[in-house]
């Protein structure tokens, strides 16, 4: 859930790109994950990260850990951080490698996502659960 406190930022096209957060006398860019984008400073420091950083990195291959598995390539299929109050979620499928016939299977997780949603590290290449 968003907390009171977190303020919208969005595109000149008006697309939501994150929030901005109190700390302290401080302000904190806060991504569409739900997590911090930077350091605190200032608010037009947090503007710019947001900014600068847009939505393209939402469309990159992620990693999902499990506790007995390999990491497992996905991509986000949806992520709605709830209104104030509410709960959010993330949902994930994995990567089908652009075959349109590929079996996928779909992961439902908390909003701000969970730690074992992360982005694929250089070189890593994660596994598919269908060989």
């Amino acid at each position: 859930m968003i907390p009171a406190d977190w303020t919208p930022h969005r595109r000149d096209d008006g697309e939501l790109v994150g929030w901005i957060r109190p700390d302290g006398e401080q302000w904190v860019p806060v991504d569409l994950l739900g997590h911090p984008a930077s350091g605190p400073g200032e608010w037009l420091d947090a503007e710019e990260t947001l900014e600068s950083r847009g939505l393209s990195w939402l469309a990159e291959i992620w990693m999902l850990e499990g506790d007995d598995t390999d990491p497992l390539g996905v991509r986000l299929v949806e992520v709605t951080p709830g209104r104030v109050g509410e709960a959010g979620r993330v949902v994930v499928q994995t990567d089908d490698f652009g075959a349109i016939d590929a079996p996928v299977e779909r992961f439902e997780l908390p909003w701000p996502s969970p730690p074992t949603l992360r982005p694929r590290r250089p070189g890593e290449s994660g596994s598919s659960p269908y060989g």
